[in-house]
């Protein structure tokens, strides 16, 4: 069969190389790709994620079974819509559907509507009337701008002449541009954070799996958010107890929730979660895969993947079940210095074949380009070095001992990934 993946970052080189190793995968291409995901398949680094004319064209010219659409911004756009009117089968949520992720605040109207805990919350379009019930508000708040912000979106201020400066930034300064047009406040949660994963066909989930991320560019979660500067899999404060009051009070209400609005969820749903003393709340849901935390879940996946896919397309996976390797992953994030602010771009990365001889580490690519054997970063997020171990203090040693053997002056990344778990 004929695959095409969407993207060109960490998350797209985890997914070509789970589906190049399927034994349906004949042709496997990615757009635009990146010089990691050429090892796995035909990069076409002409067709951008947002050329949905070029998308639904090449598809149709090349006899392409299954699209499978990787970051948020295509599927918001509606791209698995027009691929579905064309007759291809693309793995996502349609465009409603992907509203989950490309609006906050509609994310939160469903929450409330359908019972999903969350944090308290209020949207608005007048920063006067935001500025006014932050001035009310006794405990801390967060922030959001209610479009897609690259992850870079949510502002977590500690005082309210702080909040008040965020509800500036993202209203008046324009810093998040039309996603911020609108934003969402919200009650500040306590807790710890994990990532709960699952494949839905429109009205099963089935579970994909935990992780847990590191927004925080700096050690010790300090510094500002970013699109994630690492992960590890599975996330231990996820017992079969916490999984099964998520499935239940979170993940079902939700995905019946969406069926009933007119709007049914396929592909991979995942939620960010609190886990608070009250129990599991939603801070957020986005419509993909995560990255870094696809760069931990794939290499963890004993299934075929592409199966596992045509399954949630086709509205059958309640008789489907996946099954998982018991291996730890961490994975390590590796940036251009200067991330999440300005950076440079064509700085040389020497070493990768330093980890061909290491067992257990899988280099995804999320920013890079070729230039004859040379490597080159292009982008924020470069690379994201996984480790796998039979647990998660040994799958961050692999992945820092791999990380070390990189030469790469030009780059950085976080020294305590996973370290709360050691």
């Amino acid at each position: 069969m004929n695959f095409l993946v969407i993207g060109g970052g960490g998350r797209e080189h985890a997914l070509c190389w789970a589906m190049a190793a399927s034994p349906l995968c004949d042709t496997l291409y990615c757009a635009p790709g990146n010089a990691g995901i050429a090892r796995e398949a035909t990069c076409l680094p002409d067709l951008s994620v947002d050329n949905l004319d070029g998308i639904v064209a090449f598809s149709q010219e090349n006899a392409i079974d299954l699209v499978v659409v990787g970051p948020e911004v295509p599927l918001c756009a509606g791209l698995v819509d027009r691929l579905e009117a064309a007759g291809i089968k693309a793995f996502g949520p349609r465009a409603a559907a992907a509203q989950i992720e490309g609006s906050k605040g509609f994310m939160k109207d469903l929450c409330a509507k359908y019972g999903v805990p969350t944090a308290k919350y209020r949207r608005f379009r007048d920063p006067v009337l935001a500025r006014s019930y932050v001035a009310q508000q006794t405990g801390r708040v967060v922030v959001k701008a209610d479009g897609l912000a690259a992850g870079k979106g949510v502002l977590m201020p500690e005082t309210k002449t702080e909040a008040i400066a965020a509800i500036e930034q993202a209203m008046i300064k324009g810093a998040f541009g039309k996603a911020g047009a609108e934003i969402v406040v919200e009650e500040f949660m306590e807790g710890e954070e994990a990532s709960f994963f699952v494949l839905v066909d429109g009205n099963i989930a089935v579970p994909f799996g935990t992780a847990c991320d590191h927004k925080r560019v700096g050690d010790g979660d300090v510094g500002p958010n970013t699109g994630g500067m690492g992960a590890y899999s599975p996330a231990p404060k996820v017992d079969e107890a916490m999984h099964d009051r998520v499935m239940a009070e979170i993940i079902n209400p939700v995905v019946q929730g969406m069926a009933a609005e007119g709007a049914p969820y396929k592909g991979i749903l995942y939620a960010g979660l609190m886990l608070t003393a009250e129990g599991p709340k939603v801070i957020e849901f986005n419509c993909r895969l995560g990255d870094p935390e696809a760069q931990v879940l794939l290499p963890r996946l004993q299934s075929d993947l592409v199966p596992a896919m045509f399954a949630a397309c086709d509205g059958v996976l309640d008789q489907f079940d996946l099954r998982w390797y018991d291996e730890a992953a961490v994975c390590v994030v590796m940036a251009a210095n200067g991330y999440p602010g300005a950076y440079a771009n064509g700085t040389e990365i020497k070493g990768l074949d330093n980890l061909a001889d290491l067992v257990d580490v899988l280099p995804f690519h999320a920013g890079t380009s070729a230039d004859g054997e040379r490597i080159l970063a292009q982008g924020g997020r470069v690379l994201g070095i996984t480790g796998l171990g039979d647990t998660i203090k040994d799958a961050t040693a692999r992945a820092y001992e791999a990380v070390d053997r990189i030469d790469w002056p030009d780059g950085f990344c976080r020294r305590d990934i996973a370290a709360r778990e050691s």
